[in-house]
């Protein structure tokens, strides 16, 4: 490769890393501006709302820079394996999620049909709708970018960042919501989630699995908190 080749790709390389940077520090800053002063009704925050403040710069990044990252993270040919698998990792999960609970509250859990309850339905839809669009940013654009620009920096330092954004983007809501020492272990189990999430996703290289794993995620806490 000549020396002006590999300057343009240098320079190509430091734009993308800029645009990335400037996408996410844009987007953590709107949407914690945005849950702190409008109050919108939840069908509009889980669906167009999240399709603005994370769908959107997916689509930026995509449009500016000269990647496969993203595409191969949401390729179509993977969506029936990724459902099919993320329903095993999501059962794992409902299940490991609702005894740390049932421990932190010194409780016991007595067997009910959710799904029969008022509203179940309507709020698994919107779960899904969240799961996707949360998905999509913070794994299939966040971290599948961190891992093309940092592909010689070790795995852990990837799924560390990734989770720590993720565990940043949920704190207003924590915060706004919550109070004294359920913040505290909800921050805990907010990044917990977010790195189980990054290494499925390394283990995965799609986001389809994450779908459903977030969407069981977001269920146990609607359902016990």
């Amino acid at each position: 490769m000549s020396s002006k080749s590999k300057n343009s790709a240098a320079a190509q390389k430091l734009q993308a890393k800029l645009v990335f940077s400037s996408l996410v520090g844009l987007s953590l800053i709107f949407w914690i501006l945005y849950r702190y002063i409008f109050s919108f009704p939840i069908i509009f925050d889980e669906t167009i709302g999240k399709a603005i403040f994370f769908g959107l710069p997916v689509l930026i990044y995509a449009s500016v820079a000269k990647t496969d990252a993203i595409s191969k993270a949401l390729d179509p040919r993977q969506v029936l394996v990724g459902l099919l698998r993320g329903l095993a990792y999501g059962g794992i999960i409902g299940f490991v999620g609702v005894i740390v609970i049932a421990l932190n509250r010194r409780s016991s859990y007595t067997s009910f049909p959710v799904f029969l309850a008022d509203r179940f339905w309507i709020e698994l839809l919107l779960a899904t709708f969240t799961a996707f669009w949360e998905s999509v940013f913070f794994f299939g654009f966040v971290q599948a970018v961190l891992a093309h620009f940092w592909k010689f920096r070790g795995k852990v330092r990837i799924w560390g960042v990734s989770s720590l954004i993720f565990l940043l983007f949920h704190l207003p809501n924590i915060m706004l919501r919550f109070a004294g020492l359920d913040v505290t272990f909800l921050i805990f189990l907010m990044y917990l989630f977010g790195l189980g999430q990054a290494i499925l996703f390394d283990q995965e290289e799609n986001i389809y699995p994450l779908i459903i794993t977030h969407t069981v995620w977001g269920m146990i806490l609607l359902i016990h908190f």
